[in-house]
């Protein structure tokens, strides 16, 4: 497969009344076309700003450190994404090469205009299709992802769906450009497991129809299980595991990796007691030194582990983990 994107060494910090806030600090990964990546964490890892980050979608006070990169491959070339300034260069990958499907769909659907207006609007500032054609492609992708009666559903506002409706509504408005990269950012995460379940088949199947890769941003494992073919898993602005998702899950190495997968319910032993990861996620203005995890470990195997941020360490070939545990120092 070939590369969509290559993020190298992105560091990105926030001006703050407080001074500088590190939200994400030295992550690199590639995502290929037709691969879906997870990325997982507790809310507060950096998960949704990293994801921003491929958009060049961050607020205005954010600063990416001078060796961060960003790569996207498109059939024009390539493109540096944080090199990107004016409006004009932005819609490459704003609603162009990049689409994204936000968490709560009635934030992203202005209330006073119809869905179809809307569909149309982004249609026509990414093309230069006539309003006849935006209209009847924004029905035909309304109809793909199975919205029953699309025409008259094109008519409506966003309050008169129902929440499947407005996020399926919201994956046909982003998908309408044919974008080759998607990003989902928690897009089950308020549905029912019902209309969970088809959404997670949609993407699926889009996937394999449009050959596009999809950057898909939960904190809930099972989902990663289903729809993922990678998943990067992230704690306070670093990925500390990395890997195909059913070796991750079924052979996790990074101690919080383990934690999150300990604290799923157990439907073979419905009395089981849950075993949450102890202690809270800290506040990135006291992020700990040496290994970000450190403060909530129970696997510390040394003064290293305060002091020295573990590198990435090879378990199989494909299955990276940062951890001490795995370094010569940890040995």
């Amino acid at each position: 497969m070939s590369a969509l994107i290559d993020v190298e060494n992105l560091t990105l910090q926030f001006h703050t009344d407080e001074g500088l806030i590190t939200a994400v600090e030295d992550v690199s990964f590639s995502l290929n076309k037709g691969e879906v990546m997870g990325l997982v964490g507790e809310s507060g890892s950096g998960k949704s700003v990293t994801a921003k980050s491929l958009m060049h979608l961050n607020a205005r006070n954010a600063v990416y450190a001078p060796g961060s990169k960003i790569t996207l491959h498109t059939e024009a070339g390539e493109v540096d994404v944080l090199s990107l300034r004016t409006p004009r260069e932005l819609n490459v990958v704003r609603g162009g090469a990049i689409s994204m499907i936000f968490q709560e769909p009635m934030a992203s659907f202005a209330p006073a205009i119809t869905i179809g207006k809307q569909m149309v609007e982004q249609l026509q500032l990414h093309s230069d299709m006539s309003k006849k054609q935006a209209r009847e492609i924004s029905v035909e992708m309304l109809d793909r992802v199975g919205i029953s009666d699309a025409g008259r559903r094109f008519d409506q506002y966003a309050f008169e769906l129902s929440g499947g409706m407005r996020q399926r509504a919201m994956i046909a408005m982003a998908l309408s450009t044919k974008p080759k990269l998607l990003i989902a950012d928690e897009p089950t995460t308020a549905l029912d497991v019902t209309i969970q379940a088809q959404v997670i088949d949609l993407m699926k199947d889009l996937v394999s129809e449009f050959d596009m890769g999809i950057v898909f941003i939960t904190h809930d494992l099972g989902v990663v299980a289903q729809t993922c073919d990678r998943v990067n898993v992230m704690y306070l602005g670093r990925l500390i595991e990395e890997g195909p998702v059913r070796e991750v899950i079924r052979n996790p190495k990074h101690p919080y990796t383990q934690g999150l997968i300990s604290a799923l319910p157990k439907l073979d032993d419905l009395d089981a007691p849950l075993t949450p990861v102890p202690g809270d996620i800290p506040s990135p203005l006291e992020r700990p030194p040496g290994c970000v995890f450190n403060t909530r470990c129970s696997q510390v195997v040394g003064p290293q582990c305060q002091a020295q941020v573990p590198h990435e360490v090879h378990v199989t070939a494909d299955h990276q983990v940062a951890c001490h545990i795995y370094t010569e120092a940890g040995k």
